[in-house]
C-alpha cells in the first residue's frame, strides 16, 4: 500500500524516504551485496557449511559412502547413441576433430560398463540392512550426471534415500533426477563440500574419472597418510583404468610414498566386489 491513504502530514519527509531506501538501512542478513563481499567469505563459509549440516542432522543421515566418478561416463544406451551420431558425422567427411569425437565415444562406450556397475552398487547399498559392526548407510555422490547419477540412481531404485551434494560452477551442472529432493544440496565453496563429504563417510568409492575424481581420491589418500581422518575403506574401481593413469608402483619404488601406503586403497571389478570389501574391512563377513 505504501504512503496511500496517509494524510500529508503523515507521510514521511522525502529526507527520510531516502534514509529508509538507502544500502546501508538493509538489514545485514538481507543485503546480498554485503554478503558477497571478500571480508564476509568466513561468513560465507559458515553459511555454505550449516544450511548441508543442519538438513543432514534432521533428516537422521549419519553414516555414508560416497561415490567419486567420471560425469562423462553415460549409461550403454545413452553411450551407444553417442557412438552412432559420431559415426555419421565421421562418414560425411575427414575432419580432424570428427575423428577424434569417434574416438572418444568408442572408449566412452567401452567405460558404460561402470555406469551399470555404479547403478548396482548403489542398489546394493541401499537394500542394505545396519548391523552393529556396519551401520545403514546412505549413498553420497557429487549429484550430477555421469557415475554420480548411476550410483544414486541404484539407491533411488531400492527405495532408499540418496544425496547429492552438488557444487556452483562456471558451466551450470544440474543435479540428477535420481536424488531425495530435500537431500539435493549446492555449494559454493569446494572446501566444504569435500568437507561433507568426508564428515560421515564409513567408505570412498572411485571410479573411472578425471581431474576432480583424481583430486578427489588424492586428498583421501593424503588424509588417511596423515592421520587426518579415521580410517576408512577406499575402493578403486577398474584396476586397469587406475594403473593406466596413475603408477602407484613407481611412487613406492621412487620413495614418495611408504609401501605400507599402497594399504590404504584396493582394487576392485564388480558391485557385488565392492560392496564384499566394505563389509568385509569392517569385519561383517556373509
Amino acid at each position: 500500500m505504501g504512503n496511500r491513504g496517509l494524510s500529508a502530514a503523515e507521510r514521511p519527509a522525502p529526507r527520510v524516504r531516502r534514509l529508509v531506501e538507502s544500502q546501508s538501512y538493509v538489514q545485514a542478513d538481507e543485503d546480498a551485496a554485503f554478503l558477497r563481499r571478500p571480508e564476509m567469505c568466513g561468513v560465507r563459509l559458515q553459511l555454505d557449511y550449516w544450511k548441508t549440516e543442519e538438513r543432514l542432522q534432521r533428516s537422521g543421515i549419519a553414516h555414508t559412502v560416497v561415490v567419486y566418478g567420471s560425469t562423462r561416463v553415460a549409461s550403454p544406451a545413452q553411450a551407444r547413441k553417442r557412438l552412432a551420431a559420431a559415426r555419421r558425422l565421421a562418414l560425411a567427411g575427414t575432419d580432424a576433430e570428427q575423428q577424434r569425437e569417434l574416438r572418444v565415444a568408442q572408449a566412452l562406450l567401452q567405460r558404460s560398463i561402470y555406469y551399470d556397475i555404479a547403478r548396482k552398487f548403489g542398489a546394493l547399498v541401499g537394500h542394505a540392512p545396519g548391523t552393529s559392526k556396519l551401520p545403514r548407510l546412505t549413498v553420497v555422490t557429487g549429484g550430477g550426471p555421469g557415475i554420480m547419477e548411476a550410483a544414486n540412481r541404484g539407491a533411488f531404485d531400492a527405495g532408499a534415500p540418496t544425496v547429492g551434494m552438488n557444487i556452483a560452477l562456471p558451466r551450470e551442472q544440474l543435479p540428477n533426477a535420481y536424488l531425495t529432493p530435500e537431500l539435493c544440496f549446492r555449494f559454493h565453496y569446494f572446501a566444504i563440500r569435500k568437507l561433507h563429504f568426508l564428515e560421515r563417510a564409513k567408505a570412498a568409492v572411485f571410479f573411472p574419472g578425471g581431474y576432480g575424481t583424481c583430486d578427489e581420491l588424492f586428498e583421501v589418500l593424503t588424509l588417511l597418510q596423515t592421520g587426518k581422518i579415521a580410517p576408512i575403506p577406499v575402493v578403486l574401481v577398474g584396476q586397469t583404468w587406475w594403473r593406466s593413469v596413475i603408477d602407484f608402483d613407481a611412487m613406492a619404488e621412487a620413495g614418495m610414498i611408504d609401501p605400507d601406503d599402497l594399504a590404504l586403497f584396493r582394487f576392485c571389478e564388480s558391485a557385488e566386489e565392492i560392496w564384499d570389501a566394505i563389509r568385509n574391512w569392517y569385519g561383517e563377513t556373509g
